[in-house]
């Protein structure tokens, strides 16, 4: 059973935490699927990841093409994880199915706390996710360093 970890941001973007969570995963062996709410966003992300230097290079690929299931790391604004993905990282307001969250061995919901919609939406996927009896953990980068904020173990 997968645990789901919320990360609050208050201090750094997305796209600035985005790929130090993505390379954790990919040294823990996983595939990843970043899951967005908005294709245009999406796009704009892939440009920006490939953008980066070689050495922090993630090799990744945006949903839709034919060699989705080969991808270590998919951008997709869609259900499913066609590239067999481990770990799940929604962005930018995209939901997590407690129940897909189960299967994998961790789910991440990166929230801007300067969007109080954002926000509000995250403390919902909370509720859903800890009613659902999955571990969660709830980090926050407030005090200008991560710190976690919340646990709640699995309902076992």
């Amino acid at each position: 059973m997968g645990s789901v970890i919320f990360y609050h941001l208050t201090r750094s973007t997305v796209e600035q935490t985005l790929p130090q969570i993505i390379a954790r995963s990919l040294t823990a062996g996983w595939r990843v699927a970043v899951r967005g709410a908005d294709r245009a966003r999406l796009e704009w992300l892939d440009e920006k990841l490939w953008l980066g230097s070689e050495e922090d290079f993630l090799p990744h690929g945006l949903a839709g093409g034919p060699h989705d299931a080969d991808q270590p790391i998919l951008l997709t604004d869609r259900p499913g994880l066609p590239n067999g993905a481990r770990c799940l990282i929604a962005i930018d307001g995209a939901a997590i199915d407690p129940a897909e969250a189960e299967g994998l061995e961790r789910a991440c919901l990166i929230f801007d706390g300067g969007d109080a919609s954002t926000v509000e939406a995250a403390r919902g996927q909370w509720r859903a996710v800890t009613a659902a009896g999955l571990a969660a953990q709830y980090w926050s980068e407030e005090s200008g360093r991560w710190e976690k904020k919340q646990e709640r173990a699995a309902a076992g």
